[in-house]
């Protein structure tokens, strides 16, 4: 099954349910692909659905800190919930073991020295993490190596 197929499916068990927040946030999720899309005009595969839902959980992650440095409580409740359910169709996200692994390969391959060769490092890792870790923790640990290196 696709994650569109899946998307579908749960679109139609929301609406079954009657889950009004689930519907929400899928049919908002469903909406963001359409609309990559139309821009692009393709069909996506299940990798550019991927893309699609990081940015969207990178969106709401974003909005979720701006609503709280601006004490709006309600908003960050709806998009912690709504969060929580595009997480769904993220792939499996390493671990923090395998995350630091592949990023000590990785710097060993690019033969990194110091705080110079950050942009080496970032430009080979992150097509290797895309979906599966966050970019800024990615950022600060390769940041905290290259230190200690240099």
């Amino acid at each position: 099954m696709t994650i569109r197929e899946k998307l579908e499916a749960d679109i139609l068990a929301a609406m079954r349910n009657r889950d009004q927040q689930r519907l929400d946030a899928l049919r908002y999720l469903k909406s963001a692909i359409n609309r990559v899309e139309i821009d692009r005009r393709v069909t996506l595969d299940d990798e550019g659905v991927t893309e699609v839902v990081v940015r969207q959980v990178k969106d709401r992650r974003d909005s979720i800190r701006m609503f709280e440095d601006g004490g709006r409580q309600d908003l960050v409740e709806k998009e912690t919930a709504d969060l929580v359910i595009i997480e769904e169709y993220m792939p499996p996200q390493l671990g923090e073991d395998e995350l630091m692994a592949l990023i000590t390969e990785t710097i060993n391959q690019v033969g990194a020295e110091s705080m110079r060769d950050k942009g080496r490092v970032m430009g080979r890792l992150m097509p290797q993490v895309q979906g599966k870790a966050d970019g800024q923790q990615v950022n600060s640990i390769v940041t905290q190596i290259l230190e200690s290196l240099g």
